[in-house]
């Protein structure tokens, strides 16, 4: 069996104060942008010098101009054969409950939106993010880690644990 060797990434949601809304943003800017057109939490690629808390608050930073002051791992994924060039991705999935500054109106991905929790089900975004995105809103303390298979575009399976 060849070495295992995925992305590692970061993926957050920011709360708002009253914990009703949370930060999404619309990709729409960059047509070449595997993600077009889809709502996705804020996030991305681990750099070679940082743990998974410092990569998140440095996205977050980055991607919406907001220093982050409270955050909980929600989870772990491990996604294989994600997307159009089938790559496997290991996620640190964060909820960001306070964070200092107010968010950019948009990022280079597309404008950045407040969006009611209960809504996020019925806005485009990946199949699979349906999945997970309720464990990271439940309320329960325990982290879930769970495994994700695609076939490109389709996940296939999804399994998880909570511990």
């Amino acid at each position: 069996m060849a070495d295992y060797c995925p992305i590692a990434s970061t993926l957050g949601y920011v709360l708002s104060p009253d914990g009703r809304d949370v930060l999404m943003v619309h990709r729409v800017n960059r047509v070449d942008d595997e993600h077009q057109g889809k709502y996705n939490g804020l996030g991305g690629h681990l750099e070679a010098d940082e743990d998974v808390a410092t990569g998140i608050i440095r996205e977050i930073r980055e991607e919406a101009g907001i220093e982050c002051t409270a955050l909980t791992l929600r989870g772990t994924i491990n996604w294989n054969e994600f997307g159009p060039d089938k790559r496997d991705w290991l996620g640190f999935i964060f909820l960001i409950t306070a964070f200092e500054g107010v968010p950019f109106e948009a990022n280079e991905d597309g404008p950045l939106e407040w969006v009611s929790v209960g809504r996020l089900p019925n806005l485009p975004m990946w199949e699979g993010d349906r999945f997970f995105l309720p464990l990271v809103f439940d309320g329960d303390a325990r982290p879930f880690h769970g495994h994700m298979r695609y076939n490109g575009e389709k996940p296939t399976g999804w399994t998880y644990v909570r511990m």
